[in-house]
């Protein structure tokens, strides 16, 4: 039995209006982040699970992207090719593709692959296939041309057997189909003749394929009758040197529209499931469905009435698609095939609340060889071990899920230690997940409960998120708990802007009497006042204001009017405006990831009060980065100057009109618009100069023409 849920929609903003429509998408080096690559300028890092942007990426006016971004598993940077042939290499970090790492290479490139457990794999439109890391070593190697003329190349994918990577790709020329096979641990390179049958000149509109130990099972979808046919490659041939014929033969029937011309893919779920995107009918609009292969039965299906680019993506138990212009994203289940399940009559026997752990066989330990008595000995070890740690688990588990439910949180603690301190299983993150929440269920039914200690201690174990128990950090917030929400700060990677606008509130409201008692992580902050002397403090106003003088005559009103107290300026600078406690607790939401979009009508709700305490407290840190060459602050984790200025960024853009109107206000933001306007000026500084540079670079590069010695005398002006 197969079913579709509820749909959502990641993108917020329009996709696919580029040239080529929407590239693709490529799993991250994080299970739940994708990158979405547009067929325009744009490539976008989605994390499903909060359905928003973590990260966006666009080459110049006048380049295209030619191909999907991928991840690169073994470093975690990311790789896209623009204009066919430039490769841009680039990380999180990174802001502007035009600045990170370029290399050009000799030919077109058709698709770069990228998978676990292998270097990415460089695709060309002419059928080589190079590694990443030897095209980095020589980009300009000549590629050699490995499929006939008018071959193109229709489709590609990338499997791993046996520890080692196997590419295939679909090419067609005047109507006729091949199928290449690419094998890195023999180098072998093996070609097939696609046999269609009756209708040899039929066009196939979608492919998709799976592996086994022996066998790559292409699937296609013929536009002329709607069939899905199936075709059986080898992986190793018997004469790998020599060009081979393999026939189709029919899996399914009618899926789709004979006469869709658009709009139709498919891609295969499991050994049993095919998911299928088409018009079942002529006058049908297009259509998301499930087949079962093995019962030649639809298991679901769900009209898309804003139609579809003909685009289908699947990662774990999610499809991707354009549905209209917006990516959209369809949760799918697939049970175990029975026939029971695709008649639909299967009868659910087991549990709600119990979970069904999925088992895998090794084909590695076994593949050709029959299992002799010394495997079959080390079998049985590996078993009676097995069952050792899954009875011993279960038991310690149940064993502190009961005593949640009934014991003090002195006993509990007990209990959640001796938990701890056994072997984790593959199943140890759903555990704790599972613990937090009787924890906090049993907080709900008994207020008075708050087992503080046991929170913090499953919080350490690196394995909880926002999203695996979202009630932990509402628990906090409702206590005013600033030490856990420091830790769920810095552990959790998906906190929703609305609940760090909350902790915001909560730092800079607490009482200072209130955070002294506290125990607060204190790494991210150093003691500021041991780091000038005030009587030095003239001496560097030129350093701390970027070469600005605010005694200039270009300074304007606001300079002359910042220069009467110049005391309070100097009390500005020298000293912190809140208590080291609140700073670190402050530099944990600097910290915090997220998106300026959501995050921005949530700081709209905080205090001006407060606006203005945490403007003042960015600002001194500013100050504090300024008075090194490096522009960094002391410190084991402090907040960088990127996060720093981000965040004054965000806090005016959400509530200048409120902070302007309030008097103890006035003199932050006039010292906020002399910085900026120094700024400004030493950029206009620099233009002028830019072109005499240029001037030397270009007598610089004429130093062939002249003697071994030589004096020169150039005049600037």
């Amino acid at each position: 039995m197969a079913a579709l849920e509820e749909g959502f929609t990641l993108s917020a903003v329009p996709l696919g209006a580029g040239p080529h429509g929407l590239l693709g998408v490529e799993q991250s080096d994080k299970t739940d982040q994708f990158l979405v690559t547009d067929g325009g300028r744009t490539v976008i890092l989605y994390k499903v699970s909060d359905q928003k942007p973590l990260g966006s990426w666009s080459v110049k006016q006048g380049q295209v992207i030619t191909c999907p971004a991928v991840c690169n598993f073994q470093t975690g940077e990311y790789i896209v090719v623009h204009d066919n042939k430039v490769l841009r290499i680039w990380s999180n970090e990174d802001v502007n593709l035009d600045k990170v790492f370029k290399a050009t290479l000799s030919a077109e490139i058709y698709r770069i692959h990228s998978i676990q457990g292998t270097e990415p794999l460089v695709l060309f439109k002419e059928g080589a296939v190079r590694g990443l890391e030897a095209l980095l070593a020589e980009p300009q190697q000549k590629i050699e041309t490995v499929i006939s003329d008018e071959e193109v190349i229709k489709w590609t994918k990338i499997f791993m057997v046996y520890k080692h990577p196997v590419l295939i790709f679909i090419t067609e020329k005047h109507g006729d189909y091949f199928a290449y096979i690419q094998m890195f641990n023999s180098r072998t390179l093996s070609k097939y003749t696609l046999i269609l049958g009756q209708e040899e000149k039929s066009v196939i509109q979608g492919f998709s394929a799976s592996v086994d130990r022996k066998f790559i099972s292409l699937m296609t979808l013929t536009g002329s009758d709607g069939c899905i046919y199936e075709t059986l490659i080898p992986i190793h041939p018997r004469e790998p040197e020599k060009s081979q014929r393999v026939v189709r033969s029919l899996l399914l029937k009618t899926v789709v529209s004979g006469n869709a011309r658009s709009g139709v893919a498919l891609t295969v779920l499991d050994h049993d499931h095919i998911a299928v995107l088409g018009p079942p009918l002529p006058a049908s609009k297009e259509c998301l469905s499930i087949w079962n292969t093995k019962f030649q039965t639809l298991q679901t299906s769900r009209e898309l009435p804003q139609g579809t680019s003909g685009q289908l993506w699947y990662y774990g138990e999610n499809l991707f698609m354009l549905h209209g212009k917006f990516l959209t994203v369809i949760p799918y289940k697939c049970e175990v095939s029975s026939l029971a399940g695709a008649l639909g009559k299967l009868k659910h026997s087991q549990d709600p609340g119990t979970q069904t752990v999925p088992h895998f066989v090794n084909w590695e330990t076994s593949r050709g060889y029959g299992l002799g008595s010394q495997n079959s000995e080390q079998s049985k070890r590996i078993l009676r071990r097995r069952k050792i740690e899954v009875s011993v688990q279960p038991s310690a588990s149940k064993q502190l899920l009961s005593a949640i439910k009934k014991d003090s949180e002195k006993h509990i603690e007990v209990e959640l230690c001796k938990f701890l301190a056994i072997k984790r299983t593959p199943d140890f993150h759903t555990i704790i997940g599972d613990i937090v929440l009787e924890l906090l269920g049993r907080h709900k039914a008994e207020p008075s409960f708050y087992p503080r200690n046991s929170l913090m201690q499953l919080i350490q174990t690196h394995v909880l998120s926002y999203s695996l128990c979202p009630g932990l950090m509402e628990a906090a917030l409702e206590k005013a708990d600033v030490q856990m929400l420091q830790l769920c700060l810095r552990q959790f990677p998906d906190i929703p802007e609305s609940v760090t606008c909350a902790c915001l509130k909560i730092f800079l409201s607490i009482s200072d009497d209130s955070l002294q008692e506290a125990e607060i992580n204190m790494e991210s902050v150093s003691d500021y006042s041991d780091s000038v002397q005030e009587e030095k403090m003239e001496e560097q106003t030129e350093i701390l204001h970027n070469g600005f003088n605010p005694e200039e005559e270009n300074c304007g009103n606001c300079d002359r009017e910042l220069n009467e107290k110049p005391q309070d300026t100097a009390e500005e600078t020298t000293s912190c405006p809140v208590i080291p406690k609140r700073a670190a607790l402050l530099n944990a939401i600097l910290h915090s990831a997220y998106s300026e979009m959501f995050l921005l009508p949530h700081l709209k709700d905080i205090p001006a009060q407060h606006v203005t305490l945490f403007l003042q407290y960015l600002y001194f840190l500013y100050l504090k980065c300024s008075e090194n060459a490096t522009m960094t602050l002391p410190g084991l984790h402090p907040p960088t100057l990127n996060q720093i200025m981000d965040w004054i960024c965000l806090l005016l853009d959400a509530n200048f009109t409120v902070v302007v109107m309030i008097p103890e206000a006035k003199r932050l933001l006039l010292s906020l618009y002399k910085f900026v306007k120094s700024q400004i000026c030493i950029c206009s500084e620099l233009n002028k100069i830019e072109v005499s540079f240029r001037e030397l670079q270009k007598l610089n590069q004429e130093k062939n023409n002249r003697e071994l010695y030589s004096i020169e005398v150039l005049e600037l002006f």
